[in-house]
């Protein structure tokens, strides 16, 4: 998606989601800032999080995020849109 971000990501123990995102942030922030010149402050502060259940969540959520560039108009078929991947399908 051309302005947020949604992943499905499974954290191994001792992983953190809040040390996750710092470091994504981070990482694209300095990335934007060194390659277009943006500012290091793109983010807003804090994320949303949805934590599954089961198995069967997994594959329901993994097929929702999926879905998201078909459902904002920007492809007509998912295999067109460069920055799909999952390993839960």
């Amino acid at each position: 998606m051309p302005d947020h971000v949604h992943w499905v990501v499974a954290l191994g123990n001792g992983e953190s989601l809040s040390r996750l995102m710092q470091s994504f942030k981070g990482y694209v922030a300095y990335r934007l800032n060194q390659i277009e010149g943006l500012p290091e402050k793109i983010w807003q502060s804090g994320f949303h999080d949805h934590a599954l259940r089961s198995d069967e969540d997994l594959r329901a959520m993994a097929r929702y995020v999926i879905a998201n560039p078909l459902r904002a108009g920007l492809v007509d078929d998912i295999g067109l849109y460069p920055r799909w991947d999952a390993i839960w399908l």
